[in-house]
């Protein structure tokens, strides 16, 4: 069950980033202004937001079960769309819908938590969530693959067609799940805002995720439209292989997780800041011609992804670990707000290459976890 649930959330997600690498042909495609590029990765996180805070708190009320076939369904049918979009707000509309389905995937996690022993419960979610960034991952390469084999429309047909087949296994696969309740959809609502007051963990998870997602979103934003360049003149394939060494980086989520089982979960989210913050600060010292500029991009993309697989388990651990009546709410605010984080950093990202270039986007990558390390020095010891 473990293994089917990595793999589910790691198809559901990758949805969110197939058009990461593929910017450019779409914005030409739809005739969207390159300076609005970063619109087609940013309403597609903010999507997803929404979903995680409007839909996935639903997990506490309703059967867990039906809630993931109907996301999933959505998703494909957005996928679609976004296929056969032939001008700007088309696709965008289309993109915001798949980042609505999507949040299938983070029904999954709060789901897997619920069927793991206590004492395991980091671990299972760090396996799970291995998937899920194996998912992100690979959707960069798989999508620049085929672009160059095909198109870029072809992506969004093979994923709808795999989405709606996840979507029918799942129904037949997943245990039911009927959530106690007890209180109805508003109230539901309205309980988020009282339980981010009162959980500092939640709140201060959250920060650190946020600022190394949005690291992260501007990174990946930027990078195949750096290497597809002047500077690189690399072909998507290209892109697709560059990506590929950032799937690496997903080993960090299990390592991660058995160090949150064992508290050792402060000096985890150092290291992963820490990591976020090398892996923009390389490429602004070093500048030593075009392949040891790209050798240093191949290692920093995999310590950033490193570092932040590293962050986000290690949040989910601790935020697992509190009642499970409300998980399903926790990991919505959670992942609601780290998003918001990407959404931030993947518009950012844009507007500063095609205004300032490549050195403009990792001097604004690095701020972002530096503020995450003024919120660590802010934690309490115990």
């Amino acid at each position: 069950m473990v293994w089917l649930f990595a793999v589910a959330t790691g198809l559901i997600v990758a949805n969110l980033y197939y058009a990461q690498t593929l910017i450019g042909p779409i914005s030409r495609a739809t005739g969207l202004d390159p300076g609005a590029a970063g619109l087609i990765v940013t309403l597609t996180q903010l999507g997803y937001c929404l979903g995680l805070l409007f839909i996935v708190p639903l997990g506490d009320l309703v059967e867990n079960r039906r809630l993931i076939f109907i996301s999933l369904v959505v998703c494909a049918l957005a996928l679609v769309a976004a296929a056969v979009a032939a001008n700007p707000l088309v696709f965008l509309a289309a993109a915001l819908c798949i980042g609505l389905g999507s949040v299938a995937a983070q029904i999954i996690v709060p789901f897997a938590a619920h069927l793991a022993r206590p004492e395991e419960r980091g671990q299972t979610v760090g396996k799970v969530v291995s998937g899920l960034l194996m998912g992100i991952m690979l959707a960069r390469p798989v999508a620049s693959l085929v672009a160059d084999a095909l198109n870029w429309h072809a992506i969004f047909v093979l994923s709808a067609v795999v989405t709606i087949a996840l979507a029918f296994l799942l129904r037949a696969r997943l245990p039911q799940r009927q959530p106690e309740g007890g209180m109805h959809y508003f109230q539901l609502l309205g309980s988020m805002w009282h339980l981010l007051k009162t959980t500092p963990v939640l709140r201060r998870r959250a920060a650190y995720q946020a600022c190394m997602f949005g690291a992260f979103s501007l990174f990946w934003t930027c990078v195949s439209l750096e290497l597809t360049g002047p500077n690189f003149g690399i072909s998507q394939t290209g892109v697709a292989i560059f990506a590929l060494a950032g799937v690496a980086g997903a080993i960090a989520s299990p390592i991660a997780g058995r160090r949150a089982d064992q508290g050792k979960s402060r000096s985890t989210t150092l290291i992963a800041l820490l990591l976020g913050a090398l892996a923009f600060t390389a490429p602004l010292l070093v500048d030593a011609g075009r392949l040891a500029n790209l050798a240093i991009l191949v290692c920093c993309s995999i310590v950033l992804d490193a570092g932040v697989s590293a962050s986000l388990v290690t949040g989910q651990r601790a935020i697992f670990s509190l009642p499970a009546d409300v998980r399903s709410r926790l990991n919505g605010l959670y992942m609601a707000l780290f998003f918001m984080g990407g959404a931030i950093g993947s518009s950012l990202g844009g507007w500063m290459f095609a205004h300032h270039g490549w050195h403009g986007v990792l001097l604004t990558g690095l701020v972002f976890p530096l503020v995450g390390l003024a919120v660590f020095t802010t934690e309490p010891r115990k």
